[in-house]
């Protein structure tokens, strides 16, 4: 202990010495704690003291060549690829894509917006170019991309609210309630809609829907909605019977023919359509076979009011 002492506190004009003979001091400096250990290693390399181990010549290769590629790969513009190719050969390969919040929109369509292949890596994945490539799809709203280590996709979808089909023509798509077109209709669940028809039924469809909606039992029988002329409605029922609704004053109108079928089953009649369009007016076009049934009915009746002819 006496010589490690002298070693540290000898004349002040001699440099401090660690074990291995480095200097840790320099005229009355002293090197910080942190720089010592590399001092020393290099002191013992200088004296011959420290031998490199047999591997040390193939690590410093394989360094060399790394380093060199990645510089080649930089330079070049490859640099992305070249670490997506080496992390993900070592454990950071996608093998796991989780969606989750997707009713309409299909699993398939989700991953080929995610652009992945075999060997992409998770370190080197954009997951905010992910997203918005998410977010293209017709029925998404937002969408997330998380990335969870080691190898998993996390993609977090909302999507837009479903409220009626809309048809011109021979095309039919689902809308919002603000009248957005989200997708062509494609069947499923999407039959449970309500169906609109025609110009500018989108933009009217929502006030008309809710007067429809307050009478419920006759709400649960129709089947469209028409929009005629950009002015008025008509009602398409489930058996086939067009209710024709005057272009002022629907509310009252509604409500009167809820009170006519409720009294008088005047909706379960062999009837084809209830025109309203006039006020105070009501008038019924029958079906064919009512209007015969009519006609023979009238017939009947005249020749039972014919008096006999007499004789002399």
């Amino acid at each position: 202990m006496s010589a490690l002492r002298r070693g540290y506190g000898g004349r002040r004009g001699a440099g401090a010495r660690g074990l291995s003979g480095a200097p840790f001091s320099f005229g009355g400096f002293v090197l910080p704690r942190w720089l010592r250990r590399p001092v020393r290693l290099l002191a013992r390399l200088g004296a011959g003291d420290l031998q490199a181990p047999p591997f040390a010549a193939t690590a410093l290769s394989a360094a060399f060549l790394a380093s060199s590629l990645a510089y080649g790969g930089y330079v070049g513009g490859n640099l992305d690829g070249f670490v997506q190719g080496v992390t993900a050969r070592t454990g950071f390969a996608v093998d796991q894509i989780k969606v989750v919040g997707n009713r309409e929109t299909s699993e398939i369509d989700i991953l080929d917006k995610l652009d992945l292949d075999g060997w992409t890596s998770l370190i080197g994945f954009d997951a905010e170019a992910a997203r918005e490539r998410v977010a293209t799809l017709p029925w998404v709203e937002g969408a997330a991309v998380r990335k969870v280590y080691p190898h998993t996709l996390e993609v977090r979808i909302e999507e837009r609210q479903p409220f009626a089909l809309w048809q011109q023509e021979a095309l039919v798509s689902v809308i919002e309630r603000d009248g957005r077109v989200i997708a062509p209709y494609t069947g499923g669940n999407q039959a449970m809609l309500p169906l609109l028809v025609g110009s500018g039924a989108p933009m009217h469809g929502p006030e008309f829907l809710d007067k429809v909606a307050r009478h419920g039992e006759l709400a649960g029988r129709v089947r469209g909605y028409v929009r005629v002329g950009e002015r008025r409605w008509d009602l398409k029922l489930d058996n086939g019977i067009t209710v024709k609704l005057p272009e002022d004053g629907v509310e009252a109108a509604l409500a009167e023919l809820v009170r006519l079928d409720r009294e008088q089953s005047l909706l379960s009649r062999d009837i084809v359509a209830v025109d309203m369009r006039i006020p105070e007016r009501m008038a019924l076009e029958l079906t064919p076979e009512a209007v015969k049934a009519r006609q023979a009915a009238l017939k009947a009746q005249g020749l039972s009011k014919r008096k006999p002819e007499q004789r002399t």
